[in-house]
């Protein structure tokens, strides 16, 4: 269990029975009457964000969160396949619950998965992954100089804008937050 003392941004609660993530919060005292904490939820299943207001000292759940590792095996149509490291055990997950991060995974990639009460609720991906670039426009020479890109499409199957001094065949990291282009690897 969680006191109104514990709460900061990021940590997870469970309140009415579903996992939110503390957005914002602030300690309120007003001149006559008990201290209060204002929040903003963000409901870790859907996404949606709400606003609480909590007395102070009040206590909420601490959510059955897990981060285990695994191992992406392969796409089924819309789904992802994950295999426990540990029990060889099969997962698949729907492409709605992993969203724009699946764009980033490679068959055998291991990673950190979010589970909730058991079952997968996000993917914790490194901040920059090295993807091939496997269909680009040519690069012409003297492309070295200014911002000018060009789209590239990745081994995963994503397009990325690249400068123009890219190449087919060529590793790139990639910042899976924003989608766009570091550098060369």
């Amino acid at each position: 269990m969680f006191s109104t003392s514990d709460f900061r941004r990021g940590l997870k609660i469970e309140w009415e029975g579903i996992p939110y993530e503390i957005v914002e919060f602030q300690h309120v005292k007003p001149g006559k009457g008990g201290a209060f904490i204002r929040t903003k939820l963000r409901n870790i299943l859907n996404g949606r964000v709400v606003e609480n207001t909590f007395r102070s000292g009040e206590k909420v759940g601490k959510p059955d969160l897990q981060t285990q590792e695994m191992q992406f095996l392969y796409h089924e149509g819309p789904d992802f396949v994950f295999m426990d490291m540990e029990s060889y055990e099969q997962v698949h997950v729907s492409g709605q619950t992993i969203g724009e991060k699946g764009g980033f995974l490679k068959d055998g990639q291991e990673i950190k998965v979010l589970l909730y009460n058991g079952q997968v609720l996000d993917l914790d991906l490194p901040a920059a992954i090295p993807l091939k670039v496997v269909e680009t426009e040519p690069g012409v020479q003297g492309d070295r100089v200014g911002n000018a890109t060009k789209p590239a499409k990745l081994e995963t199957g994503i397009t990325v804008q690249v400068p123009l001094f890219i190449g087919e065949g060529e590793v790139i990291r990639v910042d899976t937050r924003t989608s766009q282009y570091i550098s060369r690897d």
